[in-house]
């Protein structure tokens, strides 16, 4: 390893972060702020939910803070078989029309679940006031700004406490969405002429979960996946180990990142995630070689 080599390890990267257009309290503003006081922190990434309306204050904002450099992306969220599935996209040109409007579908059914949602919770006892969520704009309402409200004005103990009682998946006011398949969103991302990456492969608990990401890699590979966060906040460093190995063994890239939604997520922090996480640079290297070589 030359002295140029050892220097870009000791810096990290958090590709896998929200704003305030989706379910994050950080405006771009804020959060590109927040990146250039983080220490070692050289690489930012903004993958907002369904939404890349936050990338141009992103980039104006990322001007005065020459030193960081930052990524376009998105988070697109998809259905395999019954269970939600994420893909995070980088570097999408996010002036892209087939990527806008696909995103733009996406809204509108987010939109509509909201009305269901609202009328739901109404029905269980507690009512919404559009006028008082805390969201910064319509497109970008989710069950994180419903959660907050409801803790706030129903004396919950956190927004967490909302999400196990009544917003998480088995619960009374869950709704489900109509979601597309990965392949879909798999091919609206590459054409954008951006990365796929499959996040958090295994952000919930299964027995199985090394033969579940071997088996979901395969199936999506050939629709053109780029790669699974091997990094991610809640992970365990046995956890990213395993999943370095099978990205190696089954030739897909490796990412990561902390998953971070400023004070809606508290505990995780941007750059290091739970206190731990640490991205070395070197992975974003090998996204841009592989970048050129396609």
């Amino acid at each position: 390893m030359n002295n140029q080599e050892k220097e870009a390890e000791k810096y990290i990267i958090d590709l896998h972060t929200h704003s305030t257009f989706s379910d994050g309290s950080c405006t771009p503003t804020e959060l590109v702020k927040l990146a250039a006081e983080t220490p070692n922190l050289r690489a930012l990434a903004l993958t907002d939910h369904d939404s890349i309306e936050g990338l141009d204050e992103f980039f104006e904002a990322g001007k005065q803070y020459p030193q960081l450099e930052l990524i376009s992306g998105v988070e697109v969220s998809t259905l395999y078989g019954s269970k939600e599935l994420h893909l995070v996209g980088l570097f999408i040109d996010y002036h892209n029309e087939e990527l806008r409007n696909f995103l733009n579908m996406l809204k509108k059914e987010r939109l509509d679940r909201n009305i269901v949602m609202a009328k739901r919770l109404f029905s269980l006892g507690y009512e919404i006031d559009y006028n008082e969520l805390p969201y910064h704009r319509d497109d970008s309402l989710g069950r994180v700004h419903f959660a907050k409200y409801i803790m706030e004005k129903y004396d919950f103990p956190s927004i967490q406490a909302v999400f196990d009682q009544l917003l998480k998946q088995g619960k009374s006011a869950f709704v489900g969405r109509n979601l597309p398949l990965p392949s879909e969103a798999i091919k609206v991302i590459k054409n954008a002429g951006g990365i796929a990456i499959w996040a958090h492969p295994i952000f919930q608990e299964r027995s199985h979960a090394r033969s579940y990401a071997r088996r979901i890699i395969r199936k999506l590979k050939p629709f053109g996946l780029d790669g699974i966060e091997c990094h991610y906040s809640m992970f365990s460093p046995a956890q990213t180990a395993a999943l370095t190995e099978i990205a190696e063994s089954l030739e897909v890239l490796g990412s990561g990142g902390s998953d971070f939604h400023g004070s809606n997520r508290p505990s995780v922090q941007l750059g290091v995630g739970g206190g731990f996480m640490h991205i070395p640079y070197c992975v974003l290297t090998k996204m841009k070689e592989s970048l050129i070589k396609s």
